[in-house]
């Protein structure tokens, strides 16, 4: 039971809003892409392998980066007691749980088109290559958004086999997204950062926080908008979509950075976003 309490930790299976915020997007591409197909067998297949994929490689980022920083985490109260930083498990065992994990990631994109298999493979540069931007940029944020929403890209190539000038309109959007709500997640923690000297978008913006995450959930929702004017029309969208900014609207109005508690609170709002935007897309073949 101390392994397996280890092993959830590690992976943070405790909090599912991480691998869910990787989901997400993918699933928006998907719900997109069944507009198009209108396949539906292959359309929850395809629903039920990039979640799994979402939580086996969102649980290997984790280990992964708790292994590249864990001479940071032990010097963060949010962080100090993750099993790696507090010696509960060797970095070396910790890393063959990587690897065990990527192995069954990668037979799950086995069951993809080559176009597909590329797209993943391609990905692991940017996956692996996270953790370590906050040392160099204050832009890790950025970088995360490109990383995490990948997925848009390859679930849409898994369906089509092909790629559109429209999907990568979407990936932006999301990109924006994750830079938005990472930028709160990252002011939980800023204090602690910047004595260790970890760099972040809400250390770059830390005067003008609120206005940096409303300007990017803005640049979000307007690329969103002009992706779906451009590819399909927003009708009945448009009302539904209302949802989806008001949530982001709520999130700058609530989070402040003087109170870690509140930072999370906005954060994890974004799970109900990301959903509300996947019932609006599936809202597509309905008119």
């Amino acid at each position: 039971m101390k392994h397996l309490e280890i092993f959830i930790n590690l992976t943070r299976l405790n909090k599912p809003i991480g691998f869910m915020l990787l989901f997400w997007p993918c699933s928006w591409s998907l719900a997109y892409s069944y507009s198009f197909s209108q396949d539906l067998e292959i359309f929850l297949q395809y629903l039920i392998l990039f979640l799994l994929g979402s939580i086996l490689m969102r649980s290997a980022g984790c280990i992964f980066n708790d292994i590249a920083d864990k001479d940071f985490d032990i010097k963060v109260k949010r962080t100090k007691n993750r099993p790696i930083a507090s010696g509960r498990i060797k970095t070396n065992h910790a890393f063959i749980y990587v690897i065990l994990l990527c192995g069954l990631a990668f037979i799950i994109l086995l069951q993809f088109n080559f176009l597909t298999i590329l797209l993943g493979l391609s990905s692991m540069f940017l996956a692996f290559s996270y953790p370590y931007m906050k040392r160099y940029t204050y832009w890790p944020q950025l970088f995360l958004g490109l990383t995490f929403n990948w997925g848009v890209i390859m679930s849409w190539a898994a369906i089509e086999n092909h790629l559109t000038i429209e999907i990568f309109c979407l990936y932006i959007s999301a990109i924006f997204w994750t830079l938005g709500y990472d930028t709160i997640y990252g002011a939980q923690d800023m204090s602690d950062d910047e004595i260790i000297g970890v760099k972040s978008t809400a250390i770059k913006f830390k005067k003008s926080i609120k206005s940096f995450v409303a300007l990017s959930y803005f640049l979000s929702a307007i690329t969103l908008i002009i992706f779906l004017n451009k590819s399909i029309g927003l009708n009945l969208l448009t009302f539904l979509l209302m949802f989806f900014f008001i949530s982001l609207v709520y999130q700058i109005k609530i989070f402040d950075i003087r109170s870690s508690e509140k930072c999370l609170k906005a954060f994890k709002i974004n799970n109900l976003s990301g959903l509300i935007l996947f019932v609006s897309f599936l809202t597509i073949n309905i008119n």
